[in-house]
């Protein structure tokens, strides 16, 4: 099991690169036709929450809140280890629930609600 540290660390890490990500990929994605489906496996979409194509033509894209993210790392940096402590145990709770792949983006739990302190619970962001 990962020490108090370690989570922190690894967390930060996840947030600062969240906070980083270039949507470029996602862009191109978005356009991508049937003949170059075989390049998404060498795409960078970790900044992509959500892709729709509509019949009409039109993409809606999602995209990472780097805003919330910057914010909950600032939020994280103040808070007391006893906190960030709860912060990571909610973390590891969610993590241990599985989806399959396509399904979308994992909110918050409901108990991580009021942990996050001024970085409130938001399916925005995606760790």
């Amino acid at each position: 099991m990962k020490s108090e540290r370690q989570w922190r660390e690894d967390v930060l890490r996840r947030l600062e690169r969240l906070a980083d990500q270039r949507a470029n990929d996602a862009v191109k994605l978005a356009f991508l036709g049937e003949e170059q489906v075989g390049e998404i496996d060498c795409m960078d979409l970790r900044a992509l929450t959500e892709l729709k194509r509509h019949g009409n033509g039109a993409v809606e894209i999602k995209l990472v809140d780097k805003i919330l993210a910057l914010e909950t790392l600032y939020g994280i940096a103040k808070q007391s280890s006893e906190g960030a402590q709860a912060l990571f145990q909610a973390l590891e709770r969610s993590t241990r629930r599985t989806e399959g792949p396509g399904e979308g983006a994992r909110e918050v739990p409901d108990h991580a609600e009021g942990v996050l302190g001024e970085a409130e619970a938001s399916p925005d962001l995606v760790v």
